[in-house]
């Protein structure tokens, strides 16, 4: 144990004097993260929309339209006089959609004649021109619902119909509840901002690069001829691993927390529960070690190691979602092959308030990962440590 904590030290000394370290493992995923957040920060804004509203009825059924209008948080209504106005509002661009609620609209509606409610949208706006027309579609639903419930009050009486009774029937159908509702769940609590996801990418994407220089430094040292010195020592090559993998766990970690930190306060990205954060971090080190090992048994030369991990990191980066979301589809199915993903996953869910009990899914994957990547490493381990 003395033994590869002495190893691991000296690793270490060598790492702080290696200044392409702090470039690789903090200084460009900080840049990237910065610049990334910076340009795409615009995404974060909440959506608005401006619709102009002509309400020539004013009559009974066009009121809760014009009040539901009001409530929506995300719309700001314009009212004009008149449809002219309002179509030249849309083709203008000032707004996305318009209301056009026609005079006498209430009373056809009621005297079963049926109203038209026309929407005028701006092909330019096509988000909110579709809410509009969304928003429209519905009010015609409950208005046809109000009718359907007369008709058939009106059917089951026949010829002997009481008009208190229809009327009766046509308050009850206007205020009854919808039999089904959408209730909205706080995603704003689940979402992560621009700074916070492409910090969390950024420094998950260069981890995988980081721990690469303690691994390659045994190649290194095999071509340099200090690995042989070390086995003629009285030193286990269990050991020598030891201390090597001591020492990357604690560069990849460190790497990680000075990144957490410097993004929170430099850049606004959230991480979450600090507990959850630290464990993720520790099993995503733990997946980039035993990748990367694995990778470079596969390398002669610490050349041919360098070369194999940055292809193996940066095609599983791609795939994990590093640098964009993943969405559904193909590709997220895909991208649940790489540790990137789960990782990345977890911390997100962590930074959006998740606790380390609802992230438990994610660090099981992750720490799979670390065990196959593992154990393939350390079965073919010899070829790191075996005389040249």
């Amino acid at each position: 144990m003395r033994a590869s904590v002495t190893i691991a030290a000296k690793e270490l000394r060598q790492r702080a004097r290696d200044r392409s370290i702090f470039i690789i493992g903090i200084a460009v995923p900080l840049t990237l993260a910065g610049i990334l957040s910076f340009a795409l920060s615009d995404t974060d804004e909440d959506f608005t929309a401006s619709y102009a509203l002509v309400d020539a009825d004013g009559g009974e059924l066009s009121r809760p339209f014009v009040q539901a209008l009001d409530s929506l948080d995300f719309a700001e209504i314009s009212r004009v006089e008149s449809v002219g106005e309002a179509r030249r509002l849309v083709d203008q661009g000032d707004a996305a959609a318009a209301f056009v609620i026609p005079a006498g609209f209430s009373a056809a509606v009621q005297s079963g004649e049926g109203g038209q409610l026309e929407v005028i949208a701006d092909p330019e706006s096509p988000i909110g021109a579709q809410i509009a027309e969304s928003l429209a579609r519905s009010f015609a639903s409950d208005l046809n619902a109000v009718q359907l419930s007369i008709a058939a009050v009106a059917a089951f009486q026949g010829d002997q119909a009481d008009p208190g009774l229809l009327a009766q029937a046509e308050q009850q159908a206007r205020t009854m509840p919808p039999p089904a509702i959408i209730e909205p769940v706080a995603a704003a609590d689940r979402q992560t901002s621009a700074q916070t996801f492409f910090a969390i990418g950024m420094a998950v994407f260069f981890m995988f690069f980081t721990v690469e220089f303690g691994v390659r430094s045994i190649l290194e040292e095999r071509q340099t001829g200090t690995m042989a010195r070390l086995l003629a020592a009285p030193l286990a090559p269990s050991a020598i691993l030891a201390g090597k993998a001591l020492a990357t766990f604690i560069v990849g970690a460190a790497s990680m927390a000075v990144l957490v930190v410097a993004t929170d306060v430099l850049l606004g990205a959230e991480w979450g529960d600090p507990g959850a954060v630290a464990v993720l971090v520790a099993a995503g080190v733990l997946a980039a070690m035993a990748l990367t090992a694995l990778v470079a048994t596969l390398a002669r030369t610490p050349q041919q190691a360098s070369s194999y991990a940055s292809v193996v990191a940066v095609t599983l980066g791609l795939l994990g979602g590093a640098f964009f979301p993943l969405g559904e589809g193909l590709l997220a199915t895909v991208g649940l092959a790489t540790p990137h993903a789960w990782l990345l996953r977890g911390m997100r869910d962590v930074a959006g308030g998740s606790a380390l009990s609802d992230v438990l899914i994610p660090l099981a994957a992750v720490l799979a990962f670390a065990a196959v990547f593992g154990v393939l490493a350390v079965a073919r381990a010899g070829k790191l440590v075996e005389r040249p």
